[in-house]
């Protein structure tokens, strides 16, 4: 990935996988516009570069991320050194619609804000004794935005109780409620992550990106609508160079050997 001056974050890559902490420990990793725009630079490079396969986001310390900055609310909007490039919203789109897959993992809270990135990445796994939640209420804010992903992850009455009495959620309860992927034990969250990134680091590329594009583009569509779209993405997918090794090695029975092509 290339290198930029982050302030906010930390950013890695290794082995296929992109890492991006929050990397404001003594605020929780309080998210405010700069480490919102960071982030958006941060997975646009992640998508650009063919060596990436997939991305881990994580907070510094012993948080996720507790929520917004209020600070920076009440103070005016700063993006930092590199130029304006995306605000929250813009952010979450790029997680919800991001044809390599996004892991959170939930190293501790993940509160508002933070919230809403875990609900928009691919895949969550939270340490079971995370905080997850929407504390909003409880100081005379909706977690509005947010609001667009949790629903589409959570049952309607599960979703207005935690809106509405802004309660923390357990990392095990969260799990339950298909607000993350999984809960384990802190001392196994490396090894839970580590299991996803194998994951789809052993799946063809193209094949990856072709699908979660298909995903999103036409999630939001009747059946009419999205049939005659998927079949051509299915024609798509069988013209890769992938397609046709994955089924050589198949009747060779074989391992494949993905190109990404």
């Amino acid at each position: 990935m290339q290198a930029r001056e982050y302030e906010t974050l930390l950013v890695a890559s290794d082995a296929g996988v992109a890492r991006l902490t929050l990397n404001r420990p003594e605020r929780r990793n309080a998210i405010g516009t700069q480490m919102v725009n960071e982030l958006v630079w941060a997975l646009d490079d992640a998508k650009d570069d063919d060596a990436v396969r997939c991305v881990v986001i994580t907070g510094a310390g012993n948080a996720f991320c507790a929520g917004g900055d209020f600070q920076q609310m009440t103070a005016g909007s700063q993006a930092g050194e590199l130029p304006f490039k995306g605000d929250y919203k813009d952010l979450l789109l790029r997680l919800w619609r991001s044809e390599k897959p996004v892991i959170a993992r939930v190293n501790g809270h993940a509160l508002g804000g933070g919230l809403g990135l875990v609900a928009a990445c691919t895949f969550a796994v939270a340490a079971s004794d995370a905080k997850l939640g929407t504390p909003e209420i409880k100081v005379g804010l909706f977690p509005f935005m947010i609001m667009a992903v949790l629903e589409r992850l959570m049952g309607r009455r599960a979703l207005v109780e935690m809106m509405l009495s802004g309660r923390h959620l357990s990392g095990d309860e969260a799990a339950r409620l298909g607000l993350v992927n999984k809960s384990v034990p802190p001392e196994s969250l490396d090894a839970a992550v580590a299991e996803y990134t194998a994951m789809i680091s052993a799946k063809s590329p193209s094949t990856v990106r072709i699908g979660l594009a298909a995903l999103a583009d036409t999630e939001e569509l009747g059946l009419d609508q999205k049939l005659p779209i998927l079949e051509q993405r299915l024609h798509q997918c069988l013209a890769t160079e992938d397609a046709r090794e994955g089924l050589m090695a198949f009747l060779e029975k074989r391992e494949p050997r993905w190109s990404g092509r």
